[in-house]
């Protein structure tokens, strides 16, 4: 508890020179915060940024609905049970996104990651049948255009290190869209239930508009507007974002050694 409460006053202590930082963020119904997973530097980003808008909720791709729940009112500062909860998805540490948390106590926090389970299932059964009856408004029954379906399996076959066989790189990029019509379901019930701000915590690729979540939200409800923002290491990132922060590099070894042998 001690460390989400030092993490909070010093990000209060800090909220208004954050404040001038991030004024261009203001005024958006929903923002949607991209990140590397590992990158400590992009978490502090975050962090600041919630701090300025203090938003109505909190929506994050790395916890389900379930695991968003345990994290409520009293137990939301027992960091030992937060922390326990964050483990159960498999996440980078939890020491880098306690802080987002503790930068807005009085926001609802939400969870819309696509459980391993369920993952396996939407592979067998189609993304549509996963979803729901939401499916069509959600553009989930249409088929991508052949230029952006090409350049999806591209990003997919490189994601996954050139390893995986070529019939199952569709199944990838169908739950790539599956897992952004869930995180913008997420983010329009916020917004529906608690109002603007609503902020989103999820991944580059998710929140890049050429393809994540500002394409759903766009099709579903043009008139929600939203910003979105892509942080880089150093000068490099994929995708079109409204806004892109410059962060620091990581070290890291090669996750693709070990398949190559190396």
């Amino acid at each position: 508890m001690r460390g989400l409460v030092f993490a909070f006053t010093l990000l209060s202590a800090q909220a208004a020179t954050a404040s001038s930082d991030y004024a261009q963020l203001a005024g958006a119904d929903i923002v949607i915060l991209g990140e590397i997973h590992d990158n400590p530097g992009h978490h502090q980003r975050q962090a600041e940024a919630v701090a300025a808008l203090q938003p109505s909720a909190l929506v994050f791709e790395m916890l389900t609905a379930e695991q968003a729940s345990e994290i409520r009112d009293d137990l939301r500062d027992d960091a030992d049970h937060v922390a326990e909860a964050w483990s159960k998805a498999g996440w980078p540490d939890f020491a880098m996104y306690s802080p987002i948390l503790s930068a807005a106590p009085a926001a609802q926090i939400l969870g819309a990651a696509l459980p391993r389970d369920a993952a396996r299932a939407a592979l067998s059964t189609g993304i549509v049948a996963s979803f729901g009856p939401e499916a069509e408004a959600y553009g989930l029954t249409i088929p991508l255009p052949d230029s952006i379906q090409t350049a999806r399996l591209a990003e997919q076959a490189e994601a996954h290190c050139n390893a995986l066989p070529p019939e199952l790189l569709p199944g990838m990029v169908d739950l790539q869209r599956l897992r952004d019509a869930m995180l913008t379901r997420a983010a329009l019930a916020a917004l529906d239930t608690w109002g603007a701000p609503v902020i989103v915590i999820t991944g580059n690729g998710h929140a890049r508009r050429d393809g994540g979540i500002p394409e759903v939200l766009t099709r579903l409800r043009p008139e929600v507007s939203v910003l979105t923002v892509g942080q880089a290491e150093g000068d490099r990132i994929d995708g079109i974002y409204d806004l892109v922060w410059p962060g620091p590099l990581v070290k890291r070894s090669d996750p693709c050694a070990a398949l190559r042998g190396g």
